[in-house]
């Protein structure tokens, strides 16, 4: 079975194709590769890469683009499947290769990819095999055409005139039983009027089509339609079903066939598809609008096009009419007829025959076309109306015939009864005709719209004779002309008779060549009239615009033949420069504005006049001259305006001129020697330079022959011109010859070249270097002068360098040529030419790498030593090799696989080459070494980010030898500025984006194992590396941050990063995140946060008048400040942020009235208190500061539990799983891969700081601190513990109870601090008992002092509180704590808890006297709506106090807001922020004060209060008063 299957495959066979491919390479280098043509090969890699920027564009929703990749691949593997087909003719596969390259080379510049530039087969050409200056002219020339390219599409996408509508009909069921002609065009409903011609298809009976290869697939493109077409109100596409058979359906055989008779029609609304809406596709028809004409549609969208489609032309022009479009269409609609049934009874059933005869009366063949998709037949017949009298046909057709034929032929129309019985049809003869000439006598095409024919006989035999008709009118308005003309009434002459019939057609002329227009036509027929030639310039400016347009090329060519045909100079060339002024003014007109185009297509492509700039200019300067001729104002003024277009004619006229110029001079080269010729040519000092040009044509043709007779010359020249003192030299005609000389000096097979690159080197090279030093960056000439210059270098040979180097009579010229090729090296590095052309950019980097090799030898050899030892000179050397180093050409990782690799074949990796010498040169310089510390670490550090491992592993020891450089040679030995300096551009480095988790594991572990080798260096070296190893831990982290949507995760990435530089007192790098950290919090509108992050600058600020160091002034401060200036404007922003309602800007002052304000809202404003929120990041998924971490977080105003963890898992951890457990997780979800979030909220501990301890504090200000300035936090988590008991589940409920404490207090700089410890203890029922009801009670007593305070609460509150107290329901929440702890089992099973049990009485019986203040406050306060309440509530409360005092006894409080509760060391030293407080006063105090004088209870400390209770033998609240003692810390 198995081999069965290993025989068969699981593909069939015939799906199987083995393509030849050869095999390169051994093992694991081995590749196949397959024998395709190269262009094939670019085509599937074009497509691969486009592929991945095509899914890019589609995710990032870019869907111009994204459509147009598409389009354009389609079409590329439309190409490819012809041209791996192999059967397409030679010619036609040369032509697909040049549209294949267009449209590969477009597509990568609108992607942004790489410039491919190729030979003329289309090949892509070889750096290695072709000259430096070949290579920048196939650039430049494959640029020139790409953008011409997208400034073609500019026009298609942001221009589009024109437009054309694909149609595909698939299908037509319809059960005629005969041959149907189906009639489809676009039809305007609100103007009733067909806008196309028709695309006609035939359907045999059988109801299929004619042509049966074309089934499901009849395709047509209706063309040439205008903008103003597409937004019409409403557009229809009408399909006309005309049925080709017997008069009637059911006729048989003996009856007439082959009839036209009307059976149906169609009609569908296609407004919102050209509209552009949608793209409608049914079951028979698809539509689909396309911009551009037909021409454009085949080249933008070839694989919508194909052979069969037929093409539908609108009637009429379209928007814009190029130059070189021709088109000679006339239509002829049928209209309608009125006929006389003669002899008959009937009306006559009526069919027209329409067909087209020259003068002689010989038809024109094929000349009538009644539908696009088939060839033109000569005679047409119509449809039949059976026995109607007055048809109205409306059949449209076109008739097509050569332009010179047009002024010789007519239409010629006759009409003939049809009978459906065939014996009889056939003895039907014609009983009318008609005519209609389709160019008028004087010479003008027949004029649109309707025609009333006159119809003769035709039972004569003179009716058949085209000469006789023909001397007779063909139309009621020929007769009316002729009438008009002869000023009498045309008696007809009776040759042929006139019938009573009537019969009218309409006619549309769209011609390029014939017009409508005596006038027009004057100037078009110039030649044959010439001495009306000024009358015909003049009248041409009274023609309507629109005609104009339409023949703009016929009428320029026209006036330029004139202007350069005749002599009359001063009379025609002023008018026809008046008339070309007119033209250019017309087409300045917002009506036809968009043939703009049009002109500039004209002037660069078709325009031929070589001398007309002569001309031109003359009657210009003429104008401009008799400016203050009034006669000549107005001509001026309007030439102004058209100044753009003519001056566009002139410079063309003199191009042309010059090409015939130099076409001329180098048929004449052969006349004379070489070197006669060139001098005689060579222009003198005082000559234009412009001559120049003419060089490198002569020197092209003629080097290879005499190169040591032309070359001497030739530099010779080039050298004066180039001289540093020359006056204006020729930049244009220089580079033209020197790039021709370097050109053909690099081609093979040309001799030995040594001796003439000598030459150039030594009298050019320098010239050249300076030139391209005094270009500016964007002068036109710059890209060609260091093609030149690269040429040259590489050119050079070890020997010419060393040779060039020797010329230098001192070291100082060395040095100045050495400085200025670094400066001008490092400055051209991927400045001039584009970043497209990769190619280019390459092959310079190439040579200058070869150059800096040979310099670095200089460098070397002349200035190492002490005594020559030159540092600028070596600064800039390294500044360039870094430069070189860093390019971005050169970094490969940014690449693609397969352009990385290209790159790495065709020239490996430069920056490895420039890196080991980078090093070298570096250990070459001994003693030196420590002039380059710290400015060269900067540079070096560079060099040493480049993601490139064997470059790093050869350059980070550099930083080694700096330490070991800086600690010898200082005085205190330590290596402080290269630390500092260090520490400084990494940040900056890292931040721009370079530096990764590889190189800080690197650059950690070559530091430590070079400096714990070394004697001094090995502790404080490692100390360095382990902190280099943090630094970039959270460099790394927070610019991987940086970009992230959540500003949380930035915000604390900023704070670790502030905090480490925090650490190491780097106060400018330190105050710069500060910064940064504020805005974050600005930007989420954390102003409490960003008004702490200020502080904490505030606080390196004195109060005092030192001025400020420049790196403690912010970005947007003002140099110059104080200290004190600063910090008061820093406070000033920051209580502008804490009261960001209040002040809306930093620049406002706190004033005393400001500041009342502020007192006044901390006592009376209400203040939100915010929750406060634990999270746990759980698993390997989190970045790593926060991994398996926990912060507590500050909310937001009004911000709960459940919009917190919702916002945090969306924005935050969209993929994150939430815990539902709040239990510490284990080991195997800490471990886990993913991403685990625990969320709940917990409570603050009041912390009061010692500056309030032992002083009353508003309640207003408690409530403050109870959620500010904490940094503890609690969360209790129930549990039961032992069985539990259905009765009562309080006995068995336990509380664990997590405190945390977090690193810094809130608020702070951020709205989260991580946790920094945790501390769990578990709290029995018994005690959790307790603190509910002392936390019950506390709440009370804290509201009813409240409402004691201040009358203006509102009660609400209060009785809320009182009504969920005292209701039976609750019974004041005790219920429960009786039956779980008060019952004699529980006390006998737990005798340990009784005084614990007796406290817990004691709170139940505190909670009586609350509650009695509370209702009679409430009592007080009661409106007589809350009357029934009130009495409710005093109802319950009896019954509820004389239940608790009776068990639990009776307490007895003073008054909550009695003065003499002020008094007194105990309760001063007692005052906390707690409900014991208030039992304290309420108990102790009483007994104090009765039995004891004032004075002596200033000495009392817990000692006493004890001996007084113990003295009333007080027992109970002996107890109790020890218990809360021992609680409150005071025994």
């Amino acid at each position: 079975m198995l081999l069965c299957l290993i025989s068969k495959g699981i593909f069939p066979a015939n799906y199987i194709h083995l393509k030849e491919a050869k095999v390169e390479g051994t093992g694991k280098q081995e590749t196949v590769v397959p024998t395709d043509l190269p262009l094939v090969q670019e085509l599937g890699t074009t497509l691969r890469e486009w592929t991945q920027i095509w899914h890019k564009l589609y995710v990032s929703n870019k869907t111009t683009l994204f459509r147009n990749v598409q389009q354009m691949a389609y079409s590329l593997i439309e190409y490819r499947s012809q041209i791996v087909s192999g059967t397409l003719p030679n010619d036609d596969l040369v032509a697909l290769k040049k549209k294949v390259t267009a449209k590969i080379d477009y597509g990568n510049r609108i992607l942004g990819l790489d410039l491919v530039v190729r030979d003329e087969a289309g090949n892509t050409l070889d750096p290695e095999r072709t000259s430096t200056v070949s290579l920048f002219r196939a650039h430049e020339s494959a640029s020139h055409s790409i953008d011409e390219r997208i400034q073609e599409e500019k026009v298609k996408h942001f221009g589009v005139h024109t437009y054309s509508l694909l149609i595909n009909l698939r299908n037509f069921v319809c059960n005629i039983g005969e041959d149907a002609e189906l009639f489809m065009s676009l039809y305007d409903p609100d103007k009733s009027e067909f806008i196309s011609e028709n695309f006609l298809v035939r359907w045999d009976s059988t109801g299929m089509p004619k042509e049966i290869e074309k089934l499901n697939n009849l395709p047509a493109l209706f063309t040439d339609l205008s903008s103003s077409d597409l937004i019409r109100q409403r557009l229809f596409l009408v399909c006309q079903i005309i049925r080709v058979g017997c008069m009637e359906l059911k006729e048989g055989k003996k009856h007439t066939g082959g009839l036209r008779r009307p059976f149906g029609v169609a009609v569908m609304d296609i407004t919102d598809i050209a509209h552009g809406n949608i793209d409608d596709e049914c079951l028979f028809v698809t539509l689909k609008l396309l911009p551009g004409d037909v021409f454009q549609v085949q080249k933008h969208y070839p694989h919508f096009l194909d052979r069969t489609t037929a093409i539908v032309r609108k009637m009429g022009f379209p928007e814009i009419i190029l130059p070189g479009y021709v088109r000679n269409d006339i239509y002829v609609t049928l209209l309608q007829g009125e006929f006389d049934r003669g002899k008959k009874k009937t009306p006559k059933n009526v069919e027209v025959i329409m067909s087209v005869l020259d003068e002689e009366g010989n038809p024109m063949e094929k000349a009538i076309f009644p539908g696009a998709g088939y060839e033109g037949i000569t005679e047409y017949k119509s449809v039949i109306y059976y026995q109607v009298k007055q048809p109205c046909w409306n059949e449209t057709v076109k008739v097509a015939i050569p332009i010179e034929d047009v002024c010789r032929c007519h239409l010629r129309l006759t009409f003939r009864h049809r009978s459906s019985q065939d014996s009889r049809d056939k003895s039907e003869k014609p009983f009318g005709m008609a005519f209609v000439r389709l160019m008028k006598s004087d010479g003008t095409t027949l004029p649109d719209g309707k025609h009333d024919l006159i119809v003769y006989k035709v039972d004569v035999k003179k009716a058949d004779d085209a000469k006789t008709y023909l001397t007779l009118p063909g139309s009621y308005v020929e007769v009316e002309e002729k009438e008009r003309q002869m000023g009498k009434s045309l008696h007809h002459a009776g040759i042929i008779p006139i019938t009573k019939d009537s019969f009218q057609i309409a006619t549309l002329t769209c011609s390029t060549k014939l017009t409508q227009n005596v006038d027009l036509l004057g100037l078009l027929n110039w030649r044959s009239n010439t001495e009306r030639l000024e009358e015909i310039l003049q009248k041409l400016m009274e023609v309507e615009g629109g005609e104009i347009i339409k023949f703009l090329q016929d009428t320029l060519d026209a006036l330029f033949n004139i202007m350069m045909e005749t002599s009359e100079e001063e009379t025609y060339d002023t008018l026809v420069f008046n008339a070309l002024v007119f033209i250019i003014s017309l087409i300045g007109d917002i009506k036809f504005q968009h043939f703009n185009p049009v002109l500039e297509t004209y002037i660069s492509k078709h325009f031929s006049a070589t001398l007309a700039y002569q001309k031109l200019t003359k009657v210009f300067n003429y104008f401009v001259g008799h400016a203050e001729d009034s006669a000549h104002t107005e001509r001026l003024y309007a030439a102004l305006k058209a100044f753009k277009y003519l001056f566009h004619f002139i410079v063309q006229s003199r191009i042309l001129y010059l090409r015939w110029v130099l076409a001329l001079i180098s048929s004449l080269t052969t006349s004379a020697s070489y070197e006669e010729l060139y001098l005689s040519l060579r222009p003198s000092d005082e000559q234009n330079h412009r001559s120049q040009t003419n060089w490198h044509l002569i020197f092209s043709l003629v080097l290879l022959d005499c190169r040591d007779v032309l070359l001497p010359l030739i530099t010779d020249q080039l050298s004066g011109q180039l001289d540093d003192n020359s006056n204006k030299p020729d930049l244009e005609a220089c580079v033209q010859l020197l790039s021709t000389v370097l050109d053909m000096l690099d081609c093979k097979d040309v001799g030995p070249t040594s001796g003439h690159v000598k030459l150039i080197v030594d009298r050019l090279l320098r010239r050249v270097n300076r030139t391209v030093i005094n270009l500016s960056l964007d002068s036109p000439f710059i890209g060609h002068y260091l093609a030149c210059m690269t040429a040259i270098l590489k050119q050079m040979e070890d020997a010419h360098y060393a040779q060039y180097i020797s010329t230098f009579k001192t070291r100082q010229d060395i040095i100045d040529f050495l400085m200025e090729t670094f400066i001008m090296f490092k400055n051209l590095m991927g400045n001039v030419f584009p970043p497209d052309w990769v190619i280019m950019n390459l092959h310079q980097m190439k040579v200058f790498l070869r150059a800096i090799d040979q310099y670095s030898d200089v460098l070397n050899k002349y200035f190492l030593d002490s005594a020559h030892f030159h540092l600028q000179l070596w600064n800039n050397y390294f500044h360039l090799i870094v430069a070189f180093l860093t390019h971005k050409s050169l970094q490969l990782e940014s690449f693609s696989l397969e352009k990385r690799n290209k790159i790495l074949n065709k020239y490996g990796d430069m920056r490895k080459s420039i890196g080991f010498k980078l090093r070298d040169m570096w250990n070459n310089l001994g003693q030196h070494k420590m002039k380059f510390i710290p400015a060269m670490v900067g540079p070096i550090l560079e060099a040493t980010l480049v993601p490139e491992p064997e470059l790093r592993k050869a350059t980070i020891p550099i930083f080694f030898d700096m330490m070991q450089c800086e600690h010898h040679f200082s005085t205190n030995h330590t290596f402080q500025k290269f630390e500092n300096e260090l520490i400084t551009k990494l940040d900056q480095e890292v931040e721009g984006g370079r530096g990764d988790e590889q190189y800080k594991i690197l650059l950690e572990k070559t530091l430590l194992e070079y400096c714990r080798r070394h004697r001094y260096l090995s502790q404080s070296g490692e100390a360095l590396a382990f902190l280099l190893s943090s630094l970039l831990e959270n460099l790394l982290a927070y610019r991987t941050i940086t970009h992230d949507e959540s500003p949380e995760l930035r915000m604390s990435c900023t704070v670790n990063v502030l905090n480490f530089y925090k650490e190491k007192k780097r106060e400018d790098i330190y105050i710069r995140y500060l910064y940064k950290l504020r805005d974050l919090h600005l930007d989420c509108e954390n102003y409490t946060e960003a008004a702490y992050t200020l502080l904490l600058h505030a606080e390196l600020l004195e109060w005092s008048d030192k001025p400020c160091a420049p790196h403690l002034i912010p970005w947007d401060g003002i140099h110059g400040w104080t200290q004190q200036e600063l910090k008061e404007r820093l406070f000033q922003e920051i209580m502008c942020n804490l009261d960001k309602v209040k002040c809306k800007n930093s620049s406002c002052f706190c004033t005393q009235k400001q500041q009342a304000q502020y007192y006044e809202n901390i006592m009376h404003a209400m203040r939100p208190q915010p929750e406060y929120f634990a999270v746990g990041y759980y698993g390997q998924g989190f970045p790593s500061f926060l991994r398996n971490k926990m912060f507590i977080y500050r909310g937001k105003e009004y911000e709960w539990l459940e919009d917190f963890s919702l916002k945090l898992l969306k924005s935050q951890f969209p993929n994150a799983v939430k815990m539902t457990s709040t239990s510490p997780p284990g080991d195997n979800i800490c471990n886990s891969p993913g991403q685990h979030i625990q969320c709940f909220t917990v409570k603050p501990v009041l912390n009061l700081s010692s500056q309030f301890k032992d002083k009353e504090l508003p309640e207003q200000i408690l409530n403050y601190y109870r959620t500010n300035e904490v940094e503890k936090f609690q969360y209790s988590r129930p549990f039961r513990k032992g069985e539990k008991d259905p009765d009562n589940e309080f006995a068995t409920m336990w509380i664990e109870r997590s405190t945390y404490i977090t690193a810094y207090r809130f608020p702070g700089i951020l709205k989260w601090f991580e946790v920094k410890s945790m501390s769990v203890v578990k709290i029995s029922p018994l005690d959790n008992a307790i603190e509910t009801m002392e936390l019950a009670n506390e709440k009370l007593s804290n509201l009813v002092q409240q409402q004691a305070c201040d009358r203006s609460l509102a009660v609400h509150p209060l009785s809320m509180m009182l009504n969920g107290i005292v209701d039976p329901a609750v019974m004041g929440g005790f219920s429960n704590y009786e039956k779980a702890f008060f019952t004699e089992a529980y006390m006998k099973k737990n005798p340990d808890h009784l005084e614990r049990i007796e406290v817990l009485k004691h709170l139940i019986a505190l909670q009586i006297p609350l509650l009695d203040e509370g209702i009679r406050i409430h009592g007080e306060k009661s409106t007589e709506q809350l009357k029934p309440l009130h009495n409710r509530l005093v109802t319950c409360f009896q019954d509820l106090r004389a239940k608790v005092e009776k068990l639990y006894g009776v307490i007895t409080l003073v008054s909550l807001t009695d003065s003499t509760l002020k008094k007194g060391f105990v309760r001063d030293r007692l005052r906390v922020c707690s409900f014991w407080e208030e039992i304290v006063c309420a108990c102790v105090f009483p007994a104090l004060l009765s039995d004891r004088e004032e004075e002596e209870s200033r000495g009392v400390g817990g000692d006493a209060v004890y001996h007084v209770l113990h003295a009333q033998k007080d027992v109970h609240h002996l107890k109790c008063l020890l218990w809360t003692l021992q609680r409150l810390g005071l025994l």
